[in-house]
């Protein structure tokens, strides 16, 4: 399948970039002042504690076997892809400033070919083996992580022909790379947030920082209102 062509050039496209030595600074800090929050109903106390950030959530409750079965599925799946969003925000980092360094365009045509055999030999199978719906989420979580949809995100590394091929080739397969993360708007973009922030605290995931802010608990107090 070549719908994920695109996420090929977007993960790994700084795999050959020159390694660079960054001197650690190590700053004492005698507090950290961060909010400690408590989900409890309608009623969602704040208080500053001398403590790293902790978002102290309700146990999970379900209408339904069938809701309970279906976020299951979209925890597992979202553990699955997040780590690729992430490492696509990681190398998107490091590739802008890796082609900043390459002047001329022709050196900058030959660096992307190399990237693109090296990626399409060691790491296609693995981004073959994602099924439609965790590709979906994987374009969502780019877009949580860089601020960019894999759209324009492909548009820029590939040109904007190939990123129209690529977005109406996966709407063959019911996926568009066009799709933004919106976890006030969508129901399924907040479920996902929930399942992050739950495997942040139980150390399933590595947190990473979003491009945009994402407020966990006005997020839950916003669909909290909406089903009431």
């Amino acid at each position: 399948m070549k719908i994920f062509t695109y996420l090929y050039i977007l993960l790994f496209t700084a795999v050959f970039a020159e390694a660079q030595t960054v001197e650690e600074i190590k700053q004492e800090q005698d507090s950290l002042t961060t909010f400690y929050y408590i989900i409890d109903g309608d009623s969602i106390p704040r208080e500053y504690i001398d403590l790293e950030e902790v978002v102290l959530l309700n146990k999970l409750e379900f209408n339904s076997k069938e809701d309970r079965r279906r976020y299951l599925i979209l925890r597992r799946k979202t553990r699955k892809v997040y780590p690729y969003a992430k490492l696509a925000s990681e190398r998107l980092t490091t590739m802008t400033e890796r082609l900043k360094t390459i002047d001329k365009k022709r050196d900058r045509k030959k660096y992307t070919k190399r990237i693109q055999k090296y990626i399409e030999e060691e790491f296609s199978e693995k981004l073959k083996k994602l099924t439609r719906t965790e590709g979906q989420i994987l374009v969502k979580l780019i877009h949580r992580q860089t601020g960019r949809t894999a759209f324009d995100l492909v548009k820029e590394l590939r040109t904007g022909w190939r990123a129209f091929w690529y977005n109406t080739t996966a709407k063959l397969f019911d996926i568009s790379i066009k799709e933004e993360y919106r976890p006030f708007d969508v129901k399924e973009d907040y479920l996902i947030e929930d399942v992050l922030e739950r495997s942040f605290q139980a150390n399933k995931l590595e947190r990473q920082k979003p491009a945009f802010e994402i407020d966990y608990l006005d997020l839950t107090a916003h669909w909290n209102a909406k089903s009431n």
